[in-house]
């Protein structure tokens, strides 16, 4: 019987959603090599050399070695930054995490098959990328404004009447107050005269009328859709703000929804993805973003769909291996 092959597996230390691909790999016996960004250089070295067309080498612990040429999948999950010696100065320690990033960073980048390569998750991120992308693809997306000009902000509500304001990332910010995650608000125009609005960027869109909301995720051509039912207005806005008063359920996809999404991915170059939609009273679904390295594990804990066992389908390479690298 010819040995598995290894999956790398790229996050931090304390990461629930990627314990759960890899509990699913051991139970299959398939070798994991799990390591974080963050060990190189002090606990965690490469080294490799260019062989016609293949980068042929190792990563090495003290514990473990991966070969570079016999890896079957990477997952790229949440992994942190270069921790370099710390008897390095400032100047110093700038220069060789340039020299990390470029050196070590690009190794991994040239090694294949990524389920996402971080490239294509860092375009993802973008948000009008990925909204220009989905309305390119047919999907439906609700009317979006980007803008520091308070004025236009206002004008944007005014004339639309009901508008959210969204942030571009799911970081919180850290004050006097605590930890506070800034979620999606209703806004009035009144509020668009906030001159904080002028010191950065900000996001507005029509609201959508809300029916149910859907949290579809995606692995290769497998589609997990979980309906999404919220019990309070806080959650109906925006259902990270209380997770208790959700209830979930297993819904199909519909054809004319999967056939734009699988054109997205294909647009974006991703082979994961977990994308939120609002579904209308008439049944229309708005697309309203796509993360390219969403949380998903809280789904199939609520659901039992089987997203983890996809997962450690597409990384040992069971599952169509689609060329978007």
């Amino acid at each position: 019987m010819t040995a598995a092959r290894s999956v790398l597996v790229l996050t931090h230390t304390f990461d629930p959603t990627a314990d759960y691909v890899v509990a699913e790999l051991n139970r299959r016996e398939v070798p994991v090599f799990r390591c974080d960004v963050a060990d190189f250089p002090e606990s965690l070295s490469a080294g490799a050399e260019l062989s016609g067309a293949t980068w042929s080498g190792q990563l090495r612990t003290a514990q473990r070695t991966l070969d570079l040429d016999d890896v079957a999948g990477i997952y790229y999950r949440r992994p942190t930054a270069f921790e370099l010696h710390p008897e390095m100065s400032e100047p110093e320690r700038i220069w060789a995490a340039s020299q990390a990033r470029l050196g070590f960073g690009g190794l991994l980048a040239a090694v294949e098959p990524w389920l996402n390569h971080p490239h294509q998750i860092g375009l993802a991120e973008y948000k009008p990328v990925q909204l220009r992308a989905a309305a390119r693809c047919g999907l439906h997306v609700p009317r979006t404004l980007v803008t520091n000009d308070p004025k236009q902000a206002r004008r944007f509500v005014e004339e639309l009447g009901e508008v959210v304001s969204k942030p571009f990332t799911s970081r919180g910010v850290s004050d006097a107050e605590g930890y506070r995650i800034p979620y999606a608000r209703k806004v009035t125009a009144e509020q668009c005269d906030d001159e904080n609005i002028a010191r950065t960027m900000h996001m507005f869109q029509q609201w959508a009328p809300k029916q149910y909301e859907v949290r579809l995720t995606v692995v290769d051509d497998e589609f997990f859709a979980a309906r999404i039912d919220a019990a309070t207005a806080g959650a109906v806005e925006d259902w990270r703000t209380d997770y208790a008063a959700l209830s979930y359920s297993v819904i199909e996809t519909p054809n004319f929804v999967r056939s734009r999404v699988r054109s997205l991915l294909d647009l974006l170059g991703l082979r994961f993805g977990a994308l939120d939609f609002v579904v209308a009273p008439d049944g229309e679904w708005s697309f309203l973003e796509c993360n390219p390295n969403g949380q998903w594990a809280w789904i199939e804990d609520e659901t039992g769909m089987p997203i983890a066992a996809a997962l450690a389908d597409a990384l040992e390479g069971k599952r169509k291996t689609l060329d978007r690298q």
